[in-house]
């Protein structure tokens, strides 16, 4: 974890810890104090069921992408990627390079080929979300008195990543706009990076159209898509499910539906590259949401807290202790400034067992 990383969550830390200052420190121990331990277990097992989810989603984009890894395997890739994403500034997809890494040198498949199911992957994450928080945008407009500048925001942020989504899928069935894409990159790199560049552009090359031709196989195999996409859906609902839980153990009597909403529009937060997992945005605005709909800032405020030991520093947990296992190195690896034969080379001393 770099120096960057750690002043980031530090910060992030310090603006969660003045919300809670200013809901009364003293008042947020008084709830958790009265906190039904057995449904945060319920909650923390509902969490660590959805790790399962992810994983089986996974498995099957590999399988259809011919790629046959055990779950076992999988599992732990799945817990690096998270912990990655949350302690990177990345718009929750920080990760996402490790995981195809860690695929990649489990039986030498090549990383465009990983990297493609990794995406397959984020993107039928992102489609049920899209789905959800439209909805819930139009829902909260109606139903809570937010500024119409928040409103504006929260829209914006829809289209922004229905646009990338939808990117994504015309460069993988379109040959012509792949080429593109590929060029304007290539000019990118022409133009902020002086060493290598021959190298560098056939890497690109082979990442992006080992990435169409992957991305093809995955979105053509029907099977698949019947599989995966009911299953990111019923992902999401355990997510949700998983924060209901949490404030019922609070003696908290909230609708499911407003749950929902909060925590879509959280997440929505989360995706902004800006903190380490959004933290101290998301849960500064899961407090005054929660609040917002008539819950007590008291217990918003413990029930935040609680909700995101168990969604965020759970995962980042687990996944750093796991982490080493594959070796010291492997962050520093996930890079486009490496070759392919750099990314696969010889240096595994530490990154197999």
């Amino acid at each position: 974890m770099d120096r960057k990383t750690i002043l980031l969550l530090g910060f992030s830390l310090l603006i969660l810890a003045i919300m809670l200052w200013f809901v009364g420190i003293d008042k947020v121990i008084g709830a958790l104090k009265v906190a039904n331990m057995s449904i945060i277990a319920l909650a923390i097992g509902v969490q660590i069921f959805t790790y399962f989810l992810y994983t089986l989603r996974w498995q099957v984009l590999n399988k259809v992408a011919n790629m046959d890894v055990s779950f076992k395997n999988l599992l732990p890739m799945v817990l690096v990627g998270l912990a990655v994403n949350n302690i990177t500034p990345s718009g929750r997809g920080g990760g996402e390079p490790v995981r195809a890494y860690l695929l990649s040198k489990q039986k030498d498949y090549l990383m465009e080929e990983t990297f493609a199911t990794v995406v397959a992957d984020r993107a039928l994450d992102t489609f049920p979300f899209i789905v959800l928080a439209a909805i819930t945008v139009a829902a909260m407009a109606l139903s809570f008195n937010f500024d119409l500048w928040l409103i504006i925001i929260m829209i914006i942020a829809v289209i922004v990543i229905v646009a990338i989504l939808i990117i994504l899928i015309y460069m993988c069935i379109n040959p012509g706009f792949g080429k593109r894409v590929d060029g304007w990159i290539v000019g990118l790199v022409r133009r902020f990076y002086k060493k290598n560049t021959v190298e560098l552009e056939e890497k690109i090359h082979g990442v992006i159209f080992g990435f169409q031709d992957t991305m093809k196989l995955l979105i053509s195999n029907k099977k698949g898509l019947l599989i995966t996409i009911p299953l990111s859906f019923v992902i999401w609902i355990f997510e949700i499910l998983r924060v209901y839980l949490v404030f019922l153990a609070f003696g908290a009597n909230v609708d499911f539906v407003v749950i929902g909403e909060v925590f879509i529009v959280a997440c929505l937060v989360g995706m902004i590259p800006l903190l380490p997992g959004g933290i101290g945005a998301i849960d500064g605005l899961m407090i005054i949401f929660y609040s917002a709909a008539g819950i007590p800032s008291s217990i918003s405020a413990a029930a935040t807290v609680i909700e995101r030991l168990i969604s965020f520093w759970m995962a980042t947990i687990i996944g750093l202790v796991i982490l080493p296992y594959y070796g010291s190195s492997v962050l520093d690896k996930i890079s486009f400034n490496q070759s392919t034969k750099e990314i696969e080379g010889p240096d595994e001393d530490n990154d197999e067992e």
